[in-house]
């Protein structure tokens, strides 16, 4: 039986003398201890049958700690990779890959907006302790995608696991690939931020708002947060009586402050402008 141990400290390599770190040194018995938090690296381990006594490898509270680390790091990396497995479905591989806060064109309509993601950024752990969300919501065209986009990039480059699709795309990939809606669910809530554009835009079928509740309702339940943007106006969000949309909509209100983005459409503007500069260039 002795022997048996033996071979299985050798073959787990219990026996092996670790490394001397800066700072290490050896107690009278000759066991290495830790120079930093002054616990044994090593131990006497007594056998059974015959009393032998072998030397073996223990960690101190420094390898604890950096095993512990290691450990959140490689979660971290597994959370990663299952995130980049659905950029597919993401709206960042498209014209929103590059939105940033630097390159925000503020204006009076959107500085709130601006504030807000911003402070939600830098108070992210906060916000994601208390399962806090957000709801953007205002005309179509007043940027409400791009600030959504601007918070996935800055949690992304701080290695925050950030899903960004639409309800449009959780739609087709539930009921055209086939996929297992609860595992497809589940993907999407492994993010630490879940954003879905175009709230109300999706068909108005039983069916289509059946399984937009399910994507609101596991989410709110597995207490993490997710943004919504939406052209839908404030008084749509609360006063609606139809009970398909009402329980979505108080659904999501329970979980998601709203910032409301008023003004013309930007790419209205920006339409009016070129027509302006080019009847100068044209007309004179």
């Amino acid at each position: 039986m002795a022997d048996m141990i033996k071979e299985y400290i050798k073959s787990v390599g219990a026996d092996r003398e670790p490394d001397m770190r800066p700072g290490d040194y050896r107690n009278e018995q000759g066991l290495i201890v830790c120079g930093k938090c002054g616990i044994l690296r090593q131990k006497i381990l007594k056998l059974p049958f015959g009393g032998e006594e072998t030397i073996v490898h223990c960690t101190c509270l420094c390898e604890q700690e950096d095993m512990r680390k290691m450990a959140e790091q490689e979660k971290k990396r597994e959370e990663m990779f299952r995130i980049r497995e659905l950029k597919n479905t993401s709206l960042m591989d498209s014209k929103y890959a590059d939105a940033k806060f630097c390159n925000y064109e503020q204006d009076a309509d959107n500085s709130k907006a601006f504030k807000v993601a911003q402070n939600y950024v830098a108070n992210f752990d906060k916000m994601f302790s208390d399962n806090q969300g957000l709801i953007f919501h205002g005309p179509v065209g007043t940027g409400k995608t791009y600030t959504a986009a601007c918070i996935a990039n800055a949690l992304l480059d701080k290695e925050t696991s950030v899903i960004m699709t639409s309800f449009v795309k959780i739609l087709q990939e539930i009921q055209n690939t086939g996929v297992d809606e609860g595992v497809y669910l589940q993907k999407l809530n492994a993010a630490r931020l879940l954003i879905i554009d175009d709230l109300g835009v999706e068909r108005n079928t039983d069916y289509a708002l059946e399984k937009t509740y399910n994507v609101v309702d596991s989410r709110a339940r597995s207490k993490k947060p997710f943004i919504l943007t939406t052209n839908l106006t404030w008084d749509e969000l609360t006063k609606e009586q139809d009970l398909r949309y009402k329980r979505i909509f108080d659904r999501i209100l329970e979980v998601c402050y709203p910032v409301h983005v008023p003004g013309k459409s930007h790419r209205i503007k920006k339409a009016a402008q070129r027509m302006n500069d080019t009847r100068k260039i044209l007309e004179g």
